[in-house]
């Protein structure tokens, strides 16, 4: 069982008991936080879409540990200028562990059903009319 959520603006597929390095959350570390945001669940082949969130469902998670990521060099030049800037930047992250996925009170998506028969026999229906008033056009040009 998978859920693809949004957790503070960016969209990540988890599933139980995955570590997930999300930006940097308010919440204590040992925690438990919950997000509500959930846009797909997958339970088997069972897949339920939301639009946009599916209602009732949530992914339990705890906080681990508040970390800064790698560091990132943004260098930029222009050439025959002499201009050089250097500027580095690490981002703040949170470390979760996704502790359960509950589904209660999501809907499973209906099954669509075919309408391509109905535009075929529509489009027989008209086809007669439209040879119809050609003739007419081609009596009259006469």
């Amino acid at each position: 069982m998978y859920a693809i959520v949004e957790i503070a603006g960016q969209q990540f597929k988890v599933s139980k008991d995955q570590k997930v390095f999300v930006h940097r959350l308010a919440n204590e570390e040992g925690s438990k936080v919950s997000f509500d945001k959930v846009l797909l669940l997958d339970d088997n082949g069972n897949v339920t879409l939301g639009a946009p969130a599916i209602e009732g469902a949530s992914v339990e998670a705890k906080v681990l540990q508040h970390l800064k990521g790698d560091k990132v060099i943004v260098f930029k030049k222009k050439r025959r200028k002499g201009y050089k800037k250097r500027n580095g930047h690490r981002q703040y992250l949170t470390q979760i562990l996704v502790e359960g996925i509950s589904a209660s009170g999501a809907k499973k998506a209906a099954p669509k059903k075919e309408t391509a028969p109905k535009a075929e026999v529509a489009a027989d229906e008209t086809a007669p009319k439209k040879k119809a008033a050609k003739a007419k056009k081609e009596d009259t040009n006469e």
